[in-house]
């Protein structure tokens, strides 16, 4: 069965203005490359650009690792981890991972659900 085909950019646009608590979303390829997708306009970024990369990387490895279970547990619908100054979430898009972190106090129990939403319309 073929990939579903996303619109990378669209997806971004649409998370970003779904929650004014959003800061980043970005599409971030195996390889832990960003390909799509940036920091919310206006916002002052909590890690270096060289940070990011490492972020990025260790992200597509975690991701890449999570798969190891797919066939006893099922495919991971979206992973979370709550920081004292970010909420991260991701979800895997085909063989890319939809990157997106929030204020530390987004609602953790309905962002994930509008992110899926918006991922599946």
């Amino acid at each position: 069965m073929p990939d579903k085909i996303y619109d990378y950019p669209k997806i971004c646009d649409s998370i970003l203005s779904v929650d004014p608590k959003i800061r980043f979303v970005g599409v971030i390829n195996e390889r832990g490359r960003l390909v799509a997708g940036g920091m919310k306009e206006n916002v002052e970024p909590l890690e270096t650009e060289k940070d990011d990369e490492m972020i990025f990387m260790e992200l597509a490895l975690r991701v890449k690792m999570r798969k190891e279970f797919d066939k006893q547990l099922g495919p991971v619908n979206f992973a979370m981890a709550s920081r004292e100054r970010a909420l991260a979430i991701s979800v895997v898009l085909n063989d890319d991972i939809l990157y997106v972190v929030a204020e530390s106090d987004a609602d953790y129990g309905i962002l994930p659900k509008k992110i899926l939403e918006i991922i599946h319309s």
